[in-house]
């Protein structure tokens, strides 16, 4: 791929292409398409998962579920079909993301009372259904970085076992549908820890233990989240969503949108801008250890500046998906692979720095053994260079020409 070094912060340098002139339809079409890829989700969450044991489904397919689901969750029950409750949540999470993006971006031509109530309860509900996910992919990337770090061969044969597993199960379970939110992850077992150095496996064990607790407990917000009136409340105003569109008033249909699209991307350049991206230049750069040692449990002072350029790089992306009439995920044929490695870039840096908070915030844990102290003291750097690595791959996709597929 040809490369140039451009201005970060120059518009044409995140925007490609000037995209298709577009008018308050499109946006209603958008809002109108995420609303009903929001509602097939519940309904296919509810096919797949409590709702068909009919324990009290609400109309628009939100669900309570019982504490038999929640065991299940916890890994007591069968395996969850790949296309089931799992692809459902995270059907659901996507939908709500773009509805909550869009109103954001694209707020002053909605009716404003509307969109200020909708926009939180969006935002709420992704984020809880995103906790029980994030804590289980946290815990297998620590476990994974332990077996490397420990030049452990079982975990990579252990993994390759553990894919096997599910079409086995699926194979041989009970045809009863399950309702975990997320997806089980495959982890080292017992005996493969064996391999690993007795401070390696304690360390294994201790975040075990708080993620796995930490993720059950998401389970059961999340559970209670889906049964509670307030989702029901957003899932009628999703339905009533997907039939009209409360547009600001009817010169708003014919808008154009360009503009508030060109101002989710100046905030974007913006954002970046401010990045150091000459030190991210670097492959290798010792301020990943920086405040390593500091008694301050509070994040990395500068990781709230990448995730709030990621926030904004996903509602650049979703504003050209308004302005495209379709998802950019490339149905349309008009990718722009330059904006989704960077958005893949930082996705890591997110992933390696709350995996190096949770390593931190292990090793806080009273009398531990100095081994299991110093196995996640190197958890953590390995980490903190994660995020360097992720950094160092976000500054080079940005700093690449724009190619649109």
């Amino acid at each position: 791929m040809a490369q140039r070094h451009l201005d970060p912060t120059d518009p044409t340098a995140a925007a490609g292409p000037p995209p298709v002139p577009a008018g308050g339809d499109a946006l209603a079409d958008y809002l109108r398409a995420q609303a009903t890829e929001f509602l097939r989700a519940l309904r296919l969450h509810r096919e797949s998962g409590a709702g068909a044991h009919g324990n009290g489904a609400h109309p628009s397919g939100a669900h309570p579920s019982g504490a038999g689901a929640l065991d299940r969750g916890r890994g007591r029950g069968p395996a969850p079909a790949p296309d089931g409750p799992v692809d459902a949540a995270r059907a659901l999470r996507r939908a709500a993301r773009r509805l909550s993006g869009t109103l954001h971006t694209f707020q002053p031509l909605l009716d404003a009372e509307w969109a200020e109530a909708m926009r939180p309860e969006l935002a709420w509900l992704s984020g809880t259904l995103a906790l029980e996910h994030a804590y289980a992919s946290r815990l297998d990337r620590l476990l994974q970085a332990l077996h490397r770090l420990s030049g452990s061969a079982a975990f990579p044969a252990q993994q390759q076992a553990g894919r096997a597993a599910p079409a086995r199960a699926a194979a041989t379970a009970d045809p009863a549908p399950v309702t975990p939110l997320a997806p089980s992850v495959t982890r080292p077992s017992p005996a493969d820890r064996g391999n690993l150095t007795v401070g390696a496996a304690k360390a294994g064990a201790l975040l075990d233990r708080q993620l796995t607790l930490a993720r059950t407990r998401a389970h059961s917000t999340a559970l209670q989240a889906l049964g509670s009136s307030r989702f029901h409340a957003v899932a009628d105003k999703v339905a009533l969503l997907a039939s009209e569109v409360p547009l600001k008033d009817t010169a708003a249909a014919a808008a154009d949108l360009r503009p508030l699209a060109a101002a989710a991307r100046d905030r974007l350049t913006d954002a970046v801008a401010a990045l150091p991206l000459v030190t991210a230049g670097n492959p290798y750069n010792a301020q990943a250890l920086v405040h390593g040692l500091s008694p301050d449990p509070a994040p990395h002072p500068q990781d709230a500046q990448w995730h709030q350029v990621r926030l904004l790089l996903r509602l650049h992306r979703y504003a050209l998906e308004v302005l495209a009439g379709t998802d950019a995920d490339g149905a349309d044929g008009t990718t722009d692979v330059r904006l989704l490695a960077a958005g893949e870039a930082l996705d890591r840096h997110r992933d390696a720095s709350e995996a190096a908070a949770a390593a931190a915030q292990a090793a806080r844990t009273p009398r531990i053994a100095p081994a299991t102290a110093y196995a996640l003291g190197v958890l953590h750097a390995d980490q903190r260079h994660e995020v360097e690595a992720a950094r160092y791959a976000f500054q080079h996709s940005w700093r690449k020409e724009p190619i649109r597929l």
